[in-house]
């Protein structure tokens, strides 16, 4: 049986979520952007790649200054 490639984010709106492929991608966006457009002003956050050696990677929620 061939485990999954997990890719997990952690932080802001996506805190939680767990995507699970097949097979770890080719090549892995860098940033992933998320934009909130429920019923107001739009809200945007950046999630960062970081790999995780037990599971495949995450993508963590990117602290603006």
């Amino acid at each position: 049986m061939t485990q999954a490639y997990v890719v997990r984010f952690v932080g802001g709106p996506l805190d939680g979520r767990v995507d699970s492929h097949a097979k770890p991608p080719e090549s892995p966006k860098q940033t992933v952007t998320h934009v909130h457009l429920h019923g107001g002003p739009k809200i945007v956050h950046h999630y960062d790649l970081q790999y995780a050696v037990e599971y495949g990677c995450e993508y963590r929620l990117r602290v603006e200054d």
